[in-house]
């Protein structure tokens, strides 16, 4: 009696160079950052208050009143001497 041979799977194989390598980690870094740098951009946008929406308007006149930018300046530092 002939004993039956299981049929053997393929294998896939790559084969790549330490160029190849570094060329894939260079892509995926860039990908990786643009996505960083893309949902940094999105919770910016998204974290930012709304003025239009928080409108304050005084009775009697209509009045908007809008956001509030504070400038820094700089100051003169004096030495001692």
């Amino acid at each position: 009696m002939a004993v039956r041979r299981k049929p053997q799977a393929k294998k896939l194989k790559f084969e790549l160079t330490k160029s190849a390598i570094a060329g894939i980690a260079v892509i995926s870094f860039c990908l990786f950052l643009w996505m960083f740098l893309l949902g940094v951009w999105a919770g910016q946008s998204l974290l930012l208050p709304s003025y239009e929406k928080n409108e304050v308007i005084a009775k009697g006149s209509v009045k908007k009143i809008g956001p509030l930018v504070i400038h820094a300046e700089r100051k003169a530092i004096k030495r001692a001497e």
